[in-house]
């Protein structure tokens, strides 16, 4: 046995200093040390043999499959440097390769100018989970469990229980729980701004889908006022949509605000004329306000008759929609590269 490994030994060696071509190189390797390989089945064959046969003849044969080992290496490496070697002239004269550059999402884009307005006003820019407990995304923003506004929402329930054994976990509908966690945290005055991406069941269509981005804002302080609220959002639509752009406010209901509000500006495509963007009213809304709950700022741990403050909500497919010119809402999630190298 131990003369028939070592001839396999041999044969070997002298093949692999011939070969100069990597394919034969696996087959050989293959043929001599793979699973069912030359070697491979003689060193199995050593457990039959008796026990003195075995450590003598085993000993050996170990030592000429760690020497073929390195002999098969050495080979690969030497193969390997002599295509290395060919392959080492450049053309200089050919033309170069063009790598091609990333694009920043319009909606990126849109989040990175809200939050360097915001921030050179003194905002904070935080953040927060996307998976929310049902007590801050309703409960502690003034939105009890029998509330219509719930149904509205039509939200994304978690398969898991609490401690009480209620299915409470729910993609935040909204970035409006982190007023709660931003007052519990930071208490008040407080001025911040929340960007986040947010879900809900939607029939899906031009201007609506199920995963989009806000931007949640609260400001917090004494004998803070509507003429406060209304004075910031002029000169973010001024600065979003340009200097001559105007701004009114009209009511709406939303239950953690008390008075609430939809911001308006004119429609960037007319200038106010009316066209088919702005269904020829000549105003295009962007965002919801209002002067923040009595309720919503005790739940965040303040005493609503010392604070008073003011909260609102961009949406970001909204505004990147109404700055670039963009029809279809459905086209941000869509991966497709024709758009996006648009940016």
């Amino acid at each position: 046995m131990i003369d028939k490994i070592i001839k396999i030994k041999n044969e070997t060696i002298k093949k692999l200093e011939e070969i100069s071509d990597l394919n034969i190189w696996r087959e050989l390797e293959l043929k001599i040390m793979g699973r069912k390989g030359e070697l491979t089945m003689i060193l199995r064959n050593i457990q039959a043999l008796s026990e003195a046969d075995k450590k003598t003849i085993g000993q050996a044969a170990n030592e000429i499959k760690r020497e073929l080992e390195a002999k098969f290496q050495e080979a690969k490496i030497k193969i390997l440097g002599n295509g290395k070697a060919k392959s080492n002239f450049i053309d200089v004269t050919l033309p170069g390769q063009k790598f091609t550059s990333g694009h920043l999402h319009p909606i990126t884009l849109i989040q990175n100018e809200i939050e360097d307005f915001f921030t050179s006003l003194g905002f904070m820019v935080l953040d927060g989970p996307e998976l929310e407990s049902d007590y801050y995304n309703f409960e502690a923003l003034n939105i009890p469990k029998t509330h219509p506004a719930r149904d509205m929402q039509d939200t994304f329930y978690i398969d898991q229980k609490n401690k009480d054994g209620d299915f409470d976990m729910v993609m935040r509908t909204h970035t409006s729980p982190m007023q709660i966690r931003a007052m519990e945290k930071y208490g008040a005055p407080i001025k911040c701004i929340v960007p986040g991406r947010c879900f809900r069941s939607e029939a899906t269509d031009i201007r609506h889908e199920h995963t989009f981005y806000q931007v949640e804002g609260l400001m917090l302080d004494k004998d803070i006022s509507i003429s406060n609220m209304k004075a910031l959002l002029e000169e973010t639509a001024k600065f979003l949509f340009g200097q001559n752009t105007k701004f009114r406010m009209r009511p709406k209901f939303y239950p953690f605000v008390e008075p609430g509000m939809n911001g308006e500006v004119t429609c960037y495509m007319c200038q106010g004329e009316g066209c088919r963007l702005c269904k020829y009213s000549g105003w295009l809304e962007i965002v919801g306000a209002g002067m923040v709950h009595p309720n919503v700022i005790r739940a965040g741990g303040v005493d609503p008759e010392i604070y008073s403050g003011f909260a609102f909500g961009f949406g970001l497919n909204r505004l990147a929609q109404l700055k670039y010119g963009i029809e279809d809402v459905r086209l941000f999630n869509s991966g497709d590269m024709r758009f996006l190298e648009q940016f």
